[in-house]
């Protein structure tokens, strides 16, 4: 497995389950999750230097809180992790009655609404996509999922975008930007004639998608009508997640794992796990910020989305 030349290793970590990429511009500093080892990191690239915090359930995601918080997304809820004491807050409970989910991929849109999708560990259809409001509404807006990944919006945000990874396609919705209403969904990128599987995934201000393959040894960014532009090529072949950074926000970033790999398959892919850089001349859209969350929560029963 060749990659690009142009694909930097930033950071070698061997992380078990690399994932949740999201770029501090406040602090200029990237903070990413390794779900199994339940370790949420901050990377330098001014130093090349990484720290991490260690909880006590898996993390699977992150959003941005204010200025010394982040929200994580554990097994079965949101909570509000202070980057001083290193303590976490319970905020939301989702899906705790449900012992075989987890949440899964997390973002937070321009309105500062949650958007949490969840998964089944034996990919069954029995994952759901979860909006929490400001008024701190939680909102079932999809179901009959597998494995709810790699969220995000177009720039007009007219569209919103959700991976059912098993089944190998991204979706594309009808975004309602001022009430957070997805409707139309249909098929926006399907590959179910590859061997690999869609992970998580990004949008850049051209509004194209990055999209992160799972034992496939790359991201491809497809155009605005879904269809495939380029294959970045990683020296790994689990490959999870990509997100945009550094000061101009060309800077993508790249999350991989290394779980599941055999001796020999880690003595080939020396590099699974590991953090990668692109540098590119294309600029991402800036992460929102959700800030402070309603300290109550009350859910809602009305039909889905």
């Amino acid at each position: 497995m060749s990659a690009n030349p142009a694909v930097q290793n930033v950071l070698s970590v061997r992380a078990r389950l690399g994932e949740g990429p999201l770029w501090n511009a406040e602090r200029q500093v990237l903070h990413w999750v390794d779900i199994y080892n339940r370790r949420v990191h901050t990377f330098d690239p001014a130093t090349a230097t990484d720290a991490f915090i260690e909880l006590d359930t898996l993390v699977s995601g992150l959003f941005l809180g204010d200025r010394d918080h982040l929200i994580v997304a554990q097994e079965n809820g949101l909570g509000q992790l202070n980057l001083t004491t290193e303590q976490v807050t319970p905020l939301v409970p989702i899906e705790a009655d449900r012992p075989d989910n987890r949440l899964n991929d997390v973002r937070c849109d321009g309105y500062g609404r949650l958007w949490i999708g969840t998964m089944n560990n034996d990919e069954k259809p029995l994952a759901n996509l979860y909006r929490y409001d400001r008024d701190g509404t939680l909102r079932q807006v999809e179901t009959g999922l597998s494995i709810s990944n790699g969220l995000g919006w177009s720039p007009d945000q007219s569209r919103f975008y959700l991976t059912d990874t098993p089944r190998k396609m991204i979706y594309a919705y009808r975004f309602e930007a001022e009430s957070g209403a997805i409707c139309d969904r249909r098929p926006f990128i399907d590959l179910t004639h590859e061997l690999f599987y869609p992970d998580g995934l990004t949008v850049d201000a051209e509004g194209c998608l990055w999209s992160a393959m799972w034992n496939g040894g790359c991201v491809i960014r497809f155009d605005p009508q879904g269809r495939e532009m380029q294959r970045i090529a990683l020296p790994v072949p689990l490959v999870t997640a990509c997100t945009f950074g550094g000061p101009h926000l060309t800077d993508l970033y790249i999350t991989t794992a290394s779980a599941g790999m055999s001796q020999a398959e880690l003595k080939q892919y020396y590099q699974a796990g590991d953090l990668f850089c692109l540098r590119t001349d294309i600029q991402g859209l800036p992460s929102d910020r959700c800030g402070q969350l309603p300290t109550s929560m009350r859910v809602d029963s009305s039909p889905t989305r």
